[in-house]
């Protein structure tokens, strides 16, 4: 092992053989955005500590992501296991009292974690995450965190690095599902001897907090799989291009970089060997349609983020011109696995053709919403029902709105259907960056339709007519039917629009755009139809009649 990872897991342990206890807050903006932040329950956990005591007994720290973000903020004390949820200001006396000083479980506030939300799920992306501190590297090196990157440039050659990738069956996790390993491959095999890496960090969609997670948690391990990225396709140069709203991913990534650079994991000669590699940060203050690979490109390179024709792709022709690899945040973070354990070992989750496993941002109309990871493969109602604790208040199962603003509605009767790349296709939905938002039957799908219609409207870069205006003619149809103002002609009208955007738009945003109103029609026509020839919202959203008022009369 290297020296340098020899010593911060040393100083690790060191401090922890300390301590009797560990009390572990989420430090993810979830639980720090609440009305009494993460943040603020740390340092009052802290005057506790003080006032009892117990400073020298039991250390408070803040961790990655503990899943349930509908309940936090999250708590957790070690090495009894326990969790506390919803544990605001107000609350820390009486837990950390009955808990340290008592030495009692407090019932309030406790968390059961035998419950399917962990139970269910298998994580290789999330390992260790809410165990470790995210703005600690030598916490990360404790776990083992930069040992894929050691045995990646001491021990394999490039081609090796890129082989064991393409035995993972590793598929791109923001959306395309294109295949990791022949993208790397495609750039080693490129001439020239400038080449980069890009982290598409821009995450976008309504709903979707997956790469958000993961870069609050840990950020170290996506430098980690930029870093190997690097040394297989022989890049010596990496971007992070990160939303501009992820104000505290931004401040973790650059204080792992910082750090990774300080241990000399990133840099020049990393672990002795004449591989360097060095990550730049830009921040992501464009449109929607800069998560678009061609369009990131074009705003790293300081122009307006506007995606270009393919080919040439990135692969060929990426940013200033030179081979470019772009993979989203998830894929990055996979590699760490990959490389320490085996391609043929990642083979052993989710499916023959959707190896590994998957996060999914679980929001909306549901009881446990959070993070979680899954293997692919998994029953959309298993996710629905069992991990996400299925609907609250009563209500009835409608849709699951999974891709986001280019994504589909999967209706009740196909939520059997395996959570996979393959399976979504044929039910002509994608799993797109991984957020699924779950509509009751108090939502109405003409107006959930209209909002990602309108999204992708305002966020269209205006290159292409088909989708400047194309999907601006369908918002307006979809308000007038959502105001009861509609025509049979508007309605057919609609219907011509949907081939000729998907058809003529220039990039996937255009294409795709149409995708929640195609599957809409497919599945819940009777709205539509109810809506402008009945002038009925059975979900009573829209200015019409309810369903219940128009069946009276």
């Amino acid at each position: 092992m290297d020296p340098v990872l020899r010593e911060a897991i040393a100083k690790v342990e060191d401090r922890r053989s300390r301590f009797e206890k560990r009390v572990l807050v989420c430090g993810g903006a979830s639980c720090d955005h609440l009305l009494k932040g993460s943040k603020k329950v740390i340092d009052v956990i802290r005057e506790f500590l003080k006032r009892y005591n117990l400073e020298n007994k039991v250390d408070v720290s803040q961790v990655g992501c503990l899943g349930l973000c509908g309940r936090g903020p999250l708590v957790k004390i070690e090495p009894d296991g326990v969790v506390y949820e919803r544990v605001f200001v107000d609350d820390v006396e009486r837990i950390m009292k009955k808990h340290l000083v008592d030495k009692e479980i407090d019932e309030r506030n406790l968390l059961d974690t035998n419950i399917p939300f962990y139970q269910r799920q298998v994580r290789i992306v999330l390992d260790h995450c809410g165990e470790i501190d995210p703005e600690s590297i030598e916490e990360y090196i404790a776990v083992g965190g930069y040992g894929a990157l050691y045995k990646a440039v001491t021990e394999m050659t490039p081609e090796e690095v890129i082989s064991e990738v393409k035995k993972s069956g590793l598929k791109g996790r923001g959306g395309a599902g294109f295949s990791t390993g022949v993208k790397w491959e495609n750039v080693s095999k490129q001439e020239g001897e400038i080449k980069y890496i890009i982290c598409n960090a821009e995450e976008g969609d309504p709903g979707a907090f997956v790469d958000r997670g993961i870069l609050e948690s840990l950020p170290h391990r996506v430098l980690e799989g930029m870093a190997i990225a690097g040394y297989a396709v022989g890049a010596s140069h990496g971007f992070i291009c990160i939303n501009s709203r992820y104000t505290l991913a931004i401040d973790r990534i650059i204080k792992a970089i910082n750090s990774a650079e300080r241990l000399g994991v990133l840099g020049t000669r990393i672990f002795g060997t004449n591989f360097n590699f060095r990550i730049d940060v830009r921040i992501a203050v464009g449109a929607y349609i800069t998560g678009e690979e061609t369009g990131l490109i074009s705003l790293l390179e300081g122009r307006r983020g506007n995606p270009r024709q393919k080919p040439p792709f990135p692969t060929e022709k990426g940013i200033y011109g030179r081979p470019t690899v772009v993979n989203n945040v998830e894929t990055f973070a996979n590699i760490y696995a990959i490389i320490e354990n085996g391609g043929e070992w990642f083979r052993g989750f989710g499916t023959k053709n959707s190896p590994g496993t998957k996060l999914f941002s679980i929001t909306g109309k549901v009881n446990n919403i959070g993070l979680v990871e899954v293997p692919l493969g998994t029953p959309l109602r298993e996710i629905i029902f069992d991990i996400g604790g299925g609907i609250p208040n009563g209500r009835k199962f409608k849709a699951l709105q999974i891709g986001g603003p280019l994504g589909s509605f999967v209706p009740e009767a196909l939520i059997d259907t395996p959570a996979d790349f393959e399976s979504m296709r044929r039910v002509g939905a994608n799993l797109g960056s991984g957020e699924f938002i779950v509509l009751d039957d108090s939502s109405c799908i003409v107006d959930v339709t209209k909002f990602f219609i309108e999204f992708c409207a305002d966020e269209s870069c205006g290159q292409c007519v088909p989708c400047r205006v194309g999907d601006t003619v369908i918002k307006d149809i979809l308000v007038k039917i959502t105001k009861g103002s509609a025509t049979q002609r508007d309605f057919d009208n609609l219907l011509q629009l949907v081939d000729v955007i998907r058809e003529c738009s220039l990039c996937g945003l255009g294409q795709g755009s149409v995708n929640p109103l195609i599957s809409a029609l497919k599945y819940f026509r009777e709205e539509f139809e109810e809506h402008f020839e009945k002038r009925i919202c059975r979900a009573g959203v829209c200015e019409l009649s309810h369903f219940e008022e128009a069946l009276a009369h």
